[in-house]
This record gives C-alpha cells, structure tokens and sequence, in this order.
C-alpha cells in the first residue's frame, strides 16, 4: 500500500488563484493548506508500516560483476609476489607486497 503524496497540482493551483485573490484571502487559503496536509500526514501515520530493504544496485549497462575473478587474481598474484618479496627483503618485504595486494582490492571494491 502506497501513502498518499501531497497534491503538488493541487496546492500550484492554489498558489495560483491566491496572487489572483489578494491579500484578502491569506487566512483561509492558509487553513486550506495546513488542513491537507495535515490528512495526508494522518493517512501516512494510519498506513501500516513496513520495512523494506533497498534494491541491491544493478550494474550498469555493459558492467559485469567481476568482484570472484578479482578475488582470484589477487590470490595468484600474491603468491609469487610474496616469494620474491620474502627472498629479497625478508618479513617487510612480504607485508609491503600483501599490503600492495590489499589496497589493489580495495580500490577495485570501493571505485564508485
């Protein structure tokens, strides 16, 4: 079940015919106003209330997830990037080419 929006059309016209009224008539178009929203905020309160988990996004045209290939790569990478960090530069070598490997993912994971 939907909640009602407020009448946009409605309230344009009002607007309308107000300048086309005057000042005169301020008070009740204000009441009129205030008197319709007030129902479509009763509706919206009467409404039951449901919880509902936003769409995960859809790629865009042309985009493919790649997020497992990606996974995988990185793995392949890091094993031979960890030998030769470990046999040239010992335990900073290894934690500076899986570090390398980390921010790779993670700058792949959070591009957009």
């Amino acid at each position: 079940m939907t909640t009602p929006r407020l009448p946009r059309d409605d309230l344009t016209a009002a607007m309308a015919a107000r300048r086309e009224l005057g000042p005169d008539y301020d008070d009740a178009f204000i009441e009129t106003v205030v008197d319709r929203i007030e129902e479509t905020l009763d509706a919206r309160a009467a409404a039951p209330r449901t919880r509902r988990r936003p769409p995960a996004p859809e790629p865009r045209h042309g985009e493919r997830d790649h997020s497992l290939a990606m996974a995988l790569l990185s793995l392949l990478a890091a094993i031979p990037l960890s030998a030769i960090g470990v046999v040239n530069a010992g335990l900073p070598g290894l934690l500076i080419a899986l570090t390398g490997v980390v921010l790779v993912n993670f700058t792949y994971t959070f591009r957009r």
